[in-house]
């Protein structure tokens, strides 16, 4: 089942969250606008309420918590009622899938990715950002997820777990970004974006066939 009850029950709380820690939320932004340059035609796979989708130029979004599809909408997605294992859509479509901290929210890994690669086009790109399983701020994370609504059933994942379960999935190619060196609620400036992973917990991840 998908993990939708607390982004049903906490939208504001959730919307709140980048305002509060708007320079972690620019950082992570700036990261990922690094790996999709030109997205094309874009869908984000768990919109939520299309806070990376609209600064990154998705068109598209699809996810199961209906509240959250509202405010996509709004920011003017054109929005799908869906689960990532499942994806409501023909073979081929989209240039670009878009993946942002939903990862460690989905019921099976390797099954969403593989229709992540099925809805791609021949030429087309996955990008993944999450926070790294083994990161400082990861590790947070884990010991206190059962104080959050949002990650009390979370499932965290290494970069290497998931490079591994791309590579399953028919995904060959990888090119990596870091940034969020520091908690984010001690943020008051961005933070840099770097190549590669194993410092920084938000890692952004470009895969293609």
């Amino acid at each position: 089942m998908p993990k939708t009850d607390p982004f049903e029950r906490y939208t504001e709380r959730y919307e709140g969250w980048f305002d509060t820690h708007e320079a972690a939320y620019q950082s992570e932004v700036e990261a990922l606008q690094r790996l999709i340059p030109q997205p094309g035609f874009g869908v984000e796979i768990g919109v939520g309420s299309a806070r990376f989708a609209a600064p990154l130029g998705m068109q598209v979004g699809v996810d199961p918590a209906g509240n959250m599809l509202v405010r996509a909408h709004e920011r003017g997605i054109d929005v799908v009622e869906g689960v990532a294992e499942s994806l409501p859509f023909g073979d081929g479509a989209f240039d670009t899938a878009l993946i942002v901290t939903t990862i460690c929210f989905v019921d099976d890994i390797p099954q969403t990715l593989a229709e992540a690669r099925r809805v791609l086009a021949p030429d087309g790109s996955l990008v993944i950002g999450y926070i790294d399983k083994d990161s400082p701020v990861g590790q947070i994370y884990q010991e206190k997820k059962s104080e959050n609504p949002f990650y009390r059933e979370a499932v965290f994942v290494s970069t290497d777990e998931l490079v591994d379960a791309l590579e399953v999935a028919g995904f060959s190619e990888f090119e990596f970004v870091q940034t969020i060196y520091h908690w984010p609620g001690e943020l008051d400036e961005r933070e840099p974006v770097e190549e590669g992973y194993g410092e920084g917990s938000f890692v952004g991840i470009k895969a293609t066939p």
